[in-house]
This record gives C-alpha cells, structure tokens and sequence, in this order.
C-alpha cells in the first residue's frame, strides 16, 4: 500500500519505529548543537526565522552520528525494497523554523516573498536558479528525500507541504523541456519555462497536503515532487530551537540513465 501511495500521491509516512526515534534523540542533540554553533551561523535566514541548516549534522555516509545509533527504521526498510540500495550519504541538512516565518531572505524581492507565504516557496529540489535573469537549471537531481522529524511541534509549526501527483507532471515537463537534447548535456538545458508552466498545473490540479510528523515517525518524498514550507501558523508552538527535522536528499548518480535516472 505504501509504495502504491509514494508511486500515485509522491510520497509516503512512516512510524512511530524505536531504530528511528533512537537516531532522531540523538540527531536532536547534533542538531541543537549545529543551531548553536558559530560556524553555521550563515545559515540562519529569512531574519532569523529559518536555519536553513546545509551538511549541519555530522553523520558518516551511512548516515550514522558519532556514537549514536545506525540509521534504520521501516523508511530506511522501504527504500532498500523499493528503491535500491542507499546511496552514500551526505551530512543531513538540519531544517529549523521559528515563529514568524517567513520573512524575506537577503535579495528577495516583494514577489519572491509573496510566493514563499501564498505558495509556500514550492519548488522541485535540485533545480537550481543562475544568472542575473534567474533562469533554471538541474543542478542536484537527488535520488529522493527522507524526512526525519527531530522534536515535537504542533502540526501548524510551518510543516512540511506536498501537492500530490506533482512528480507526474514535473516528469513530463522536464522530459519535454529535455526533449531531443542528448543526455550528456541535460545540465545545460534551460527548463525555466517548463518548470514554471508546471508549477502552475500543479497548482491548479493537484492537492496541497500538509505533512507533520514527530521523532520515530518518517516521511519520504518522491525526487520530482513539488513541495514547500508553509508558514508559521498563528496558534503554532514548538520548542525553544524550532521546529526540527533533519532531511537526507543524496545526488542520484548517473542522473541521465534510461532505466535507474532522474526521470526514470
């Protein structure tokens, strides 16, 4: 039933599992430590109510923090089946938000706020902006994304936000957007116009669903599936360090491959 729920909608929970709320007790305490830490303090944003929080957790490649437990758990189960083996891992990005958000992060103007409050900053991760004309590129292709709540937050403490179906639509945009280009040059193509054409069908077509979830719960992402943060609801509590969840997106290598790539 899951993996007819992450094929159909782009997603899927997991939970409550004692492996996974054994590493995410220990993750809380590498994340509130990589909060603290001067040398992340670049990552505080949007006026100091996102840590964004890029490579904060110290972990192996297999996920595993320094004397804490391995990484495990029915999510970790449900990849191995149904998605192949886990790629190396990279340091797990620690992804705070504080009441208030979202505020503007430095550069952004009126309309890429308005977009970051009305569409809860949506986006395809890995498709990244250049230039002075904010053109799109696929820079990252993940193979997908884990999520892994570290402490407990009321379910309107800015949760994660999904449109389900998206990865559907976002597929055939980029394949057309792609389109004859031969696949070593994929990087190179410009999918600003597709990508925004189907950010917009997406909106019109496919549920907005919000995600939350706490420590030993789990929730994975399909790598093409549009999502965002939604901002911080009026009532919503959290603790003193945000809302906290640690998220694995690893590069998916050989992006272009028929079979096993990014639009595979």
């Amino acid at each position: 039933m899951k993996w007819q729920q992450f094929c159909d909608k782009g997603w899927c929970a997991f939970g409550p599992d004692q492996a996974t709320a054994d590493w995410a007790r220990h993750a809380h305490q590498a994340g509130m430590a990589a909060l603290k830490d001067p040398a992340n303090a670049e990552w505080l944003q949007c006026e100091g109510t996102w840590f964004i929080g890029v490579d904060a957790l110290p972990n192996d490649s297999s996920g595993q923090l320094p004397g804490g437990p391995a990484l495990a758990g029915p999510a970790i189960e449900f990849i191995r089946t149904h998605l192949g083996a886990i790629p190396p891992l990279h340091r797990a990005q620690v992804s705070s938000v504080f009441p208030g958000y979202p505020r503007p992060r430095p550069g952004e103007g009126e309309a890429a706020l308005r977009y970051r409050i009305k569409r809860d900053a949506a986006h395809v991760d890995g498709v990244k902006m250049y230039g002075e004309h904010r053109r799109r590129k696929v820079e990252e292709p993940h193979a997908w994304v884990l999520g892994l709540p570290l402490n407990q937050a009321s379910a309107d403490a800015s949760p994660l936000v999904v449109w389900e179906g998206s990865h559907n639509i976002m597929r055939r945009a980029f394949a057309a957007a792609f389109g004859d280009t031969p696949r070593s040059s994929w990087a190179d193509v410009d999918v600003t116009d597709a990508y925004t054409a189907a950010r917009a069908e997406v909106f019109e077509t496919c549920p907005r669903v919000t995600v939350s979830a706490k420590p030993g719960e789990a929730y994975l992402m399909h790598r093409l599936c549009l999502h965002g943060v939604a901002p911080w609801g009026e009532g919503a509590s959290a603790p003193e360090e945000g809302r906290m969840i640690a998220y694995f997106r690893p590069e998916l290598a050989d992006w272009t491959n028929r079979n096993t790539g990014w639009l595979a």
